[in-house]
């Protein structure tokens, strides 16, 4: 192929690795962040969160229309396959981890979408979802306690996730309790979960720009 500089073969693109099977990362961490700060800008109080579904309060507020459709495409089924995809390269903790937060989100959807029709309005169902989140975080202290072996980017990521299971569990119990969420702790909840999604979307685009520069050009 005629390159600038004659007659040689031109270098081989970047896309066209030799690889089988590309590395899912990039795919995995963009599904687990876009769809996590979605759900952090939902625990947002009123009229921030209004158009992504509220359920900052115990009068319900709004089916998380928007939070729903991302968990399901891209934080649920895409996440999903990218941890099978993982977990056929050999990286148990990438795949146990995309394959396990892929699985929250479609879980969390058909919780609050099929199970319950919406927003829980109930304060007793309020317990329910804090006895999710607890869970949930018990998942995540497996994964953070084994993540500084790989790098401060994905020590963050589940880290501040830790954080905001814990913020998520003392939310819901208060509401299951009967309390109204002042304004303050809605946004206490809502930007942690939100600067997770962040970190994790960080930590997405660093491996997609290092990949396809072939160099380490953003730390992780």
């Amino acid at each position: 192929m005629e390159t600038a500089h004659g007659m040689q073969e031109a270098p081989v693109m970047k896309e066209e690795k030799p690889e089988w099977w590309a590395s899912p990362a990039t795919v995995g961490l963009m599904g687990f962040a876009l769809t996590t700060i979605l759900a952090g800008l939902s625990n947002l109080p009123l009229p921030y969160g209004a158009g992504f579904g509220v359920v900052s309060t115990p009068s319900g507020g709004g089916s998380n229309w928007t939070v729903f459709g991302m968990a399901i495409a891209f934080g649920g089924i895409a996440q999903f396959v990218a941890g099978v995809i993982a977990l056929r390269k050999g990286n148990m903790f990438a795949g146990s981890a995309f394959i396990g937060y892929g699985a929250f989100w479609i879980a969390f959807t058909l919780m609050l979408n099929n199970y319950v029709g919406g927003a829980p309005t109930s304060t007793a169902l309020f317990y329910g979802v804090a006895g999710f989140a607890f869970v949930w975080m018990m998942f995540t202290f497996a994964f953070m306690i084994n993540a500084p072996k790989h790098g401060w980017g994905i020590t963050g990521v589940f880290v501040f996730l830790f954080i905001a299971y814990i913020l998520l569990v003392i939310k819901f119990y208060q509401m299951g309790g009967g309390h109204s969420i002042a304004d303050w702790e809605s946004w206490l909840v809502g930007s942690e979960i939100v600067l997770t999604g962040v970190v994790a979307w960080y930590v997405g685009m660093a491996d997609l720009t290092n990949w396809n520069y072939g160099r380490k050009v953003l730390p992780t």
